[in-house]
């Protein structure tokens, strides 16, 4: 995480929307040989105690990831900032971005908690494509939910600790902010420009 103050936030809730909203990280724990990494699209429990996902069992984090200390980074939109976007002289580039970190122990769960976790998970992407209707796994047949069952398994990562970057140019007047945030929204670099062109207008000094 940067460790300028300006860029955090120690307010846990704001880091659990954006999460949540974003519902896909990368899962990293340690092992003997280096890290292992597996990229999870998640949901959050309803108290935003745990992250709750599935992982392929033939993935290595899923053999060896029970009691694991682990965690779950999610990145959003993220951009580089050219001096020129300021309008004002004496700047250097940059890169503006947002982090969360899900530190916490993962339990590999039994296989009864899987199809719960399987619906519960696209019932939650299929609402945000509403009035499309939404998907259900009984369109499914029995046989092959069965067949991709066994290749999968759930787990949660029980969060113990929870720490953010909102890397927005706070440390600069809002009028230079802003200038930076319109010339970003039309930066042929794609990763998400206007996202994050808003997020730097709606972002507040300590934030």
């Amino acid at each position: 995480m940067h460790p300028n103050p300006v860029f955090r936030n120690s307010d846990a809730e704001p880091a659990l929307e954006f999460a949540k909203s974003r519902g896909f990280g990368t899962l990293i724990i340690n092992d003997n040989n280096g890290p292992l990494a597996a990229h999870i699209p998640f949901i959050l429990s309803k108290d935003g105690s745990q992250v709750l996902f599935h992982l392929v069992r033939s993935n290595p984090i899923a053999r060896k990831g029970d009691e694991a200390q682990a965690l779950v980074s999610v990145t959003g939109p993220d951009g580089y900032i050219s001096p020129d976007c300021y309008d004002v002289d004496q700047q250097v580039p940059t890169w503006n971005y947002i982090a969360v970190h899900l530190r916490g122990t993962l339990e590999i769960l039994p296989p009864e908690a899987l199809e719960l976790h399987l619906r519960s998970l696209s019932n939650h992407f299929e609402q945000q494509l509403l009035p499309k209707p939404v998907w259900l796994l009984d369109k499914v047949s029995k046989e092959n939910i069965n067949k991709m069952q066994r290749m999968i398994i759930p787990a949660t990562l029980h969060i113990t600790d929870i720490d953010s970057t909102w890397k927005l140019a706070q440390n600069k007047p809002d009028a230079v902010r802003f200038a930076a945030a319109d010339k970003l929204e039309n930066s042929p670099i794609e990763s998400g420009q206007p996202a994050l062109a808003q997020f730097m207008r709606d972002a507040k000094k300590g934030n």
